[in-house]
C-alpha cells in the first residue's frame, strides 16, 4: 500500500484500487492490537507508515493517534 499527497488530497492506493480523500477529511488511527497506524476510508482499515501518518498530518489529516507502552517486562520499548 502506498500514499500519495498532492495539494493536501491523499491518494491511497491498495490491492483493491485507489482511494482519494482531501487530508482535512481523514483521521489517522493507531490499531492497538497491530501497534500501527491506520485510516478507516469506506469501511476499510488502510495501515500506513509512521512516515506517511506524518506527511498526511502536515498535510492536515487530523492526527488521532495515541502512544502505545508495553506491559511485557520482556519488551524493548
Amino acid at each position: 500500500m502506498t500514499v500519495r499527497i498532492e495539494n493536501q488530497t491523499g491518494f491511497f492506493t491498495t490491492e483493491n484500487g485507489e482511494y482519494i480523500r482531501l487530508c482535512p477529511d481523514v483521521t489517522i488511527v493507531t490499531d492497538g492490537r497491530k501497534a500501527m497506524s491506520a485510516v478507516d476510508i469506506e469501511g476499510h482499515r488502510i495501515y500506513i507508515t509512521e512516515a506517511e501518518a506524518d506527511a498526511l498530518t502536515v498535510a492536515g489529516a487530523v492526527d488521532g493517534r495515541r502512544h502505545l507502552k508495553a506491559t511485557d517486562s520482556g519488551s524493548v520499548i
